[in-house]
């Protein structure tokens, strides 16, 4: 049984590689055919990220919101339930991360962390909503998390507009936040924050929830087998909604961390749709939070990347919407390398029968 599921760790492994790569080399061919200078666009888009401290210090401050939407949308898939209310978390918690910046006065090391803690609350409640509507009323998660996110979107506008906005600003933003808010910095002449060593402490205590706890077991049941965990015994809407609540929970604390680390005021005037950055690394690591550092590196260094890229070459950064593209429909695409998985499989099984009957 070991075997096989090593067998299939490894097939899923080197599909998400290949798919990677696909979607890499996709990239590169329209930057040779579209750039007119197609090489040394390439090698700025692939390399410049490691040319300054500063440049690399940039792909980690954008891996911290990365990891916590990818850890929340891992949970929420852990369940099979495809909500995308992680948008709206995220923002309502930076929007009632602002309102404690602003509206209250605490001591250094203890503003930031009160404002983590009611971020995550606003998070987590927002966060069970579908799960709530789809176990009382069958409703698609999808379609009302999507609509959810614009209400709350717009709520959020409304708080920052009516009670936090700075009337002297020449553009939509709040007032200032109180410089005990801040996250301290943990690399010099960097923005790099304290935020970035909290998100990968949450990597580590979200797959002890669902690999060595009972109630990560129940959920991963849940996500397995909806019926088999019903017959277990399994109160499978208690798990859907507090999976959905600890999901929320962090994605409204990625706001808030975001909001501490790196802006001085409110100045979100459009959602930041991390939600679907999200999405595609639970695709890449397959609901495995141990893997969401590697994919939100994978992710945030593309992105720098082709920031540069656009920069100092004639090819738009948006590039990266190509490659992510690519490797949603790859990675999602049932029948991608379907054949060889089967002859693996196959042969896989025809050894571990002629092993049986060798001991036999």
């Amino acid at each position: 049984m070991r075997k096989w599921k090593h067998h299939v760790d490894l097939f899923e492994l080197l599909r998400i590689l290949l798919a990677l790569i696909i979607a890499i080399g996709v990239s590169a061919l329209l930057i040779l055919i579209t750039s007119e200078t197609p090489l040394y666009s390439l090698s700025v888009f692939l390399f410049a990220p490691f040319e300054k401290l500063k440049y690399f210090s940039n792909v980690l401050e954008m891996m911290v919101p990365l990891t916590f939407t990818g850890l929340s949308l891992c949970i929420v898939y852990q369940s099979k339930n495809f909500s995308l209310i992680a948008d709206g978390c995220f923002y309502m918690g930076a929007v009632a991360a602002a309102f404690v910046a602003i509206k209250f006065v605490m001591p250094f090391g203890l503003h930031p962390f009160v404002a983590m803690a009611i971020a995550g609350i606003v998070g987590g409640f927002i966060g069970v909503l579908p799960g709530i509507i789809k176990i009382k009323w069958q409703a698609n998660e999808l379609v009302s998390s999507l609509m959810m996110n614009y209400i709350f979107y717009f709520l959020g506008l409304y708080i920052i507009n009516y009670f936090l906005r700075d009337p002297q600003a020449s553009v939509f933003a709040s007032y200032k936040f109180s410089p005990t808010f801040a996250l301290p910095g943990i690399l010099e002449g960097t923005r790099l924050h304290a935020g970035f060593l909290i998100a990968m402490a949450s990597v580590v205590l979200v797959y002890f929830y669902i690999y060595k706890t009972k109630w990560g077991y129940e959920l991963r049941i849940v996500g397995d087998n909806l019926n088999f965990a019903k017959y277990s015994g399994i109160n499978t809407a208690k798990v859907l909604v507090v999976s959905q609540f600890i999901a929320g929970t962090l994605a409204g604390v990625g706001g808030a961390i975001e909001m501490s680390g790196m802006y001085k005021r409110f100045i979100w005037d459009s959602p930041p749709s991390y939600a679907w950055d999200g999405v595609i690394i639970a695709l890449l690591t397959k609901n495995n939070p141990k893997y969401v550092p590697f994919a939100a590196f994978f992710l945030s260094y593309l992105r720098i990347g082709a920031d540069l890229m656009s920069r100092r070459s004639d090819v738009d950064n948006q590039i990266i919407s190509i490659i992510q593209a690519v490797i949603i429909l790859l990675i999602a695409a049932e029948h991608f390398l379907a054949k060889w998985r089967l002859k693996s499989e196959n042969k896989v099984a025809k050894d571990k029968y002629i092993t049986a009957n060798l001991e036999g």
